[in-house]
């Protein structure tokens, strides 16, 4: 039995007491007030912060090495959709998840992935069937149906879809959403099947819309996707009905936070602290039905140590009773992980990459945007060369790629505004949804040089310019290292950096951004493995 003493945060009951919490290895047995406010220069012991939407797989890390990393910032739990693997490993690949994560003292919850594949526009390493999911339902270790990016098949009563979604209300779990842009009837009839969040809102009004139908609103704040700015005012008048996720968060960002830093920048703005709690502590717990503890008697003993309610500086992390980060410092053991993956393509050629000149006014161009998953769709007539269009670095016009990486295949190629590369590639298998290769360059030549350094490592990210090349592999599934976090996650600056400093992007996050320029179900322009997809129109171009 233990006890720690300070100012003992009551979200549930808008209450600051010095108190005394006494807890065993699992469970708090009782939380005593000893004055009635707080006293000064003591810490302050609060609930744990809970993401309640990440794909674990985005930070590039295996689930024990995000845990790793995560419990430094007061993160205790996470809403794991495992999504990304299971496109690639399917039903393999949500087990592996579980398993890993199981290693650690952190509090993973899974979701049953709804659309593997995300589409039929593209192609994926595997499939979760309605009767895969009937299954990963009834495991104790899954909390919900994970977001079902399908609005299409909502709206159109698509059998396989609709019985995903009655199996989560049959077994009592929740049923998460992906509906971005979404308005009036048609968000109406998406809510009304049963679906109760969205995390895509990029818009205040779009949120307000859905807010007002009865969904719960996720403020997002990722690599790539930021729309904490735009969706904050909501929190002032919704805070029951709002949370704080960050969806897909790479190495480096969660080397310097997680939602603590959401909570501090939600203070900054204006926001009651209690709802900015209540966002980033409280609602997933509810929601989700979550094993994790809101420090009170017979609940979990998972909580956080703080400086104060401003600054929010963690000194100490505590799940089920154990201290697994101290003053900055995990204490969580690296744990070895055996990789799993699917990858099978040949080596890419030039040739394969070169699109003949058709004296078309103007052809299709992404336009990727910063801080956005939706991209533009922009017409735009490429330079010409030697009867051939090819990358103009001058307007920023570069060409891309996606190669299948399940069988061999000749690639889609397309071309793309936005990246600002100067000269070089840069490539990744990690390429929403389906993960085939992706890959943006300034020449044919480059970028089968970066493809290629990937196809060698069985996954990974990589850049190349004239005289240098680049990779950080990732072997489990082409999504995740198993090696050490911060380890990681320095070889992930350095590449970062090469592709800033040296080749020239200006993207702040160029890896994330380009692994979402596969993802067909974000509009408005993508590429797939087998061509050009129009997200407003769901169909290949």
């Amino acid at each position: 039995m233990q006890t720690r003493s300070g100012n003992i945060v009551d979200i549930l009951n808008q209450h600051i007491f010095y108190g005394t919490i006494t807890y065993t290895d699992k469970r708090i047995l009782s939380v005593a007030s000893v004055e009635s406010t707080p006293r000064k220069g003591e810490p302050y012991i609060m609930p744990g912060f809970v993401d309640a939407h990440v794909h674990v797989e985005s930070s590039l890390l295996v689930p024990s090495e995000f845990a790793k990393m995560a419990v430094v910032h007061g993160t205790v739990a996470t809403i794991s959709d495992p999504h990304e693997i299971a496109n690639v490993c399917g039903m393999e690949g949500v087990q592996f998840m579980i398993q890993n994560g199981k290693t650690v003292p952190f509090k993973f919850h899974f979701g049953a992935p709804s659309c593997v594949p995300a589409t039929t526009f593209e192609t994926a390493g595997d499939e979760i069937t309605v009767q895969d999911v009937d299954a990963l339902l009834q495991h104790p270790d899954i909390f919900y149906l994970s977001e079902m990016m399908n609005f299409p098949g909502v709206l159109n009563h698509d059998e396989a879809v609709m019985q995903k979604i009655a199996l989560a209300k049959k077994y009592g779990k929740p049923v998460d959403g992906h509906a971005p842009g979404l308005r009036s009837k048609d968000a109406a009839r998406y809510i009304a099947a049963g679906i109760s969040t969205d995390h895509e809102c990029f818009t205040l009004e779009e949120a307000e819309d859905k807010l007002q139908l009865g969904m719960k609103i996720l403020i997002r704040e990722g690599s790539a996707a930021k729309n904490f700015d735009a969706l904050i005012p909501l929190l002032h008048h919704h805070a029951d009905h709002m949370m704080f996720c960050s969806d897909d968060k790479h190495p480096d960002s969660l080397l310097e936070g997680h939602i603590n830093q959401l909570y501090v920048r939600a203070i900054q703005y204006g926001i009651d602290p209690w709802k900015a709690l209540r966002a980033a502590c409280v609602n997933p717990v509810l929601h989700y039905n979550m094993q994790v503890g809101l420090l009170r008697p017979n609940d979990a003993a998972d909580f956080i140590v703080v400086n104060n309610l401003q600054e929010c500086n963690v000194l100490e992390t505590v799940i089920n009773g154990e201290t697994v980060a101290q003053n900055g410092e995990s204490l969580i053991s690296t744990t070895p992980a055996t990789p799993i993956n699917r990858f099978e393509c040949n080596p890419l050629t030039t040739e394969q990459l070169r699109i003949n000149a058709d004296n078309q006014p103007a052809l299709p161009v992404i336009g990727a945007l910063n801080g956005q998953l939706i991209t533009e769709k922009l017409s735009v007539t490429p330079r010409i060369e030697n009867g051939c269009y090819v990358a103009d670095t001058k307007n920023d016009i570069l060409k891309i790629a996606v190669i299948n990486r399940y069988h061999p295949a000749p690639p889609a190629v397309a071309f793309i505004k936005n990246f600002d590369l100067k000269h070089g590639a840069m490539a990744s298998s990690v390429a929403h949804d389906s993960h085939n290769l992706v890959v943006v360059g300034t020449s044919d030549e480059d970028m089968c040089r970066a493809v290629n350094l990937l196809i060698e490592n069985r996954g990974g990210l990589s850049a190349v310019d004239a005289t240098s090349e680049h990779v950080l592999p990732l072997p489990v599934a082409g999504l995740m290292s198993h090696q050490e976090g911060y380890k990681v996650a320095a070889t992930y600056t350095t590449l970062d950096q090469f592709v800033k400093n040296k080749l020239g992007s200006t993207l702040t996050a160029p890896f994330m951004t380009l692994s979402f320029m596969a993802l067909l179900v974000i509009p408005h322009l993508k590429l797939s493995d087998q061509g050009l997809f129009d997200g407003d129109q769901f169909k290949l171009l």
